[in-house]
């Protein structure tokens, strides 16, 4: 830069003669070849539309924010969006702090040029309220460390911060759904810019007279240079926008071949970006993800034993209902009804009745009740039959033996009832009457 050249950095005519030499043979300062570009780092801050950019020993810090305005009357449907450029002192001591110098709004101008005038963001999609409202989208550039080729760094800079940059969702609410709602991120996902392609700026400098030309030039190389010319390309050849500084000539033959090479670094420069926002994007998503506890494995467990216990009581409620008396059908149906009733008040959830469920394994629990069954019992057919303090006392049970002893009594009773002859089932005459008669004395 010009300004820099004027106020810092005074080359001797020795310096000037190596550099100028030491390029006829193809070797610049830094150790490059004339068309080599430096090493490019991207890398975002925390907030979306925000990027650092750092090309060899410069580097570039770019934010990227929104707010709505109203349009202009000759465009009212477009949204608008500026750059404005800040010179640290601390990246050069000829940058002054306050007003902008002649450098600062030359840079600032180059970059938006190239974004503006092939319309890489698409400006009507940031129109909220045609004639009344849009997004004015402001680009701040800062300077940190000027090692050379500002533009390039400022414009990758700027890029980068458009890509990652979101704004609000607007929506019409209200009583009378006309008042305008700005959603808040954690209400509604924020919208990203559509940008249409990505403008890359490519610096080339002519040194000596022989106008030796290289790509990148270094804060060094920009001292003896005598002119410049950055040429803004995309992935497709399209070329968006040339600035040529400096009063050297050059010929059409350079200019040329400066756009063929420009054109090879632009689609490098656009994969690198590129790359950087899908990684960003990536690590935000996962930023975003809510991990969960799964359940504990204790519940299912439970849940399998239980159902297993309702399993065998439906079955056992099953056979008995079968094998019942012709006279005391109704009521061997009541007491089965009962007992059913209590062993599905008894099998609720784990936490309900038995906090140790886990411990209780079902397979052998049903082995259990089968050995039972199968062994002689020598009970009475008294009983068999379930008192209502038996059920009172077996529902506030909260054993799981209490369950076992349930269904063992109920399987019991009815293998005793199968047992029985036919002079058992039928009643004598007199039996009858006194069943008829005790009835009505009963109630």
């Amino acid at each position: 830069m010009e300004q820099r050249v004027a106020n810092s950095l005074v080359m001797t005519v020795n310096e000037k003669r190596f550099i100028e030499s030491a390029l006829l043979s193809d070797i610049r300062v830094d150790g490059r070849r004339p068309f080599d570009y430096r090493t490019l780092t991207i890398r975002f801050g925390s907030e979306d539309g925000s990027s650092e950019v750092q090309l060899g020993q410069t580097q570039v810090v770019g934010f990227v924010t929104g707010q709505l305005v109203q349009p202009y009357r000759d465009r009212p449907n477009e949204g608008t969006f500026a750059i404005y450029t800040e010179f640290s002192p601390m990246a050069d001591p000829s940058f002054e702090p306050g007003r902008p110098g002649d450098s600062a709004i030359e840079l600032g101008r180059i970059v938006d040029r190239g974004l503006r005038e092939s319309r890489a963001v698409d400006t009507e999609s940031l129109c909220v309220i045609a004639g009344k409202l849009v997004w004015a989208i402001r680009i701040d550039l800062h300077i940190i460390d000027n090692g050379g080729n500002l533009v390039d760094a400022a414009n990758i800079a700027a890029l980068a911060a458009l890509s990652t940059f979101t704004r609000p969702e607007c929506t019409f609410g209200g009583e009378d759904g006309q008042e305008l709602i700005v959603n808040p991120p954690d209400e509604r996902e924020p919208l990203p810019l559509i940008i249409h392609h990505l403008p890359v700026a490519v610096t080339f400098g002519f040194i000596g007279d022989d106008n030796i030309v290289v790509i990148d030039p270094t804060h060094y190389e920009e001292a003896v240079m005598g002119g410049s010319m950055t040429a803004t390309l995309n992935t497709n050849g399209d070329v968006c926008a040339i600035q040529k500084a400096g009063g050297a000539g050059v010929l059409q033959s350079s200019i040329m071949q400066c756009l063929r090479i420009a054109s090879v670094k632009a689609g490098d420069i656009t994969s690198k970006i590129k790359n950087a926002v899908e990684s960003y994007n990536t690590q935000k998503a996962k930023r975003k993800v809510k991990r969960h506890n799964p359940a504990p494995a204790v519940s299912s467990v439970a849940k399998n034993h239980m159902e297993r216990l309702t399993l065998g009581s439906d079955e056992s409620a099953v056979g008995q209902s079968n094998n019942m008396d012709i006279d005391g059908q109704s009521n061997e149906q009541d007491k089965t009804n009962k007992s059913k009733n209590t062993a599905k008040d008894l099998t609720g959830g784990p936490a309900s009745w038995d906090p140790y469920s886990s411990a209780v394994d079902g397979d052998e629990l049903r082995a259990s009740l089968a050995s039972r069954v199968a062994t002689p019992l020598e009970k009475d057919k008294e009983s068999t039959q379930v008192k209502p303090d038996e059920t009172k006392s077996t529902q506030q049970s909260t054993d799981a033996n209490s369950i076992a002893e349930i269904h063992e009594t109920v399987e019991v009773g009815s293998q005793k009832k199968q047992a029985k002859t036919l002079k058992d089932a039928v009643k004598p005459k007199h039996k009858r009457k006194n069943k008829s008669t005790s009835k009505p004395s009963a109630s």
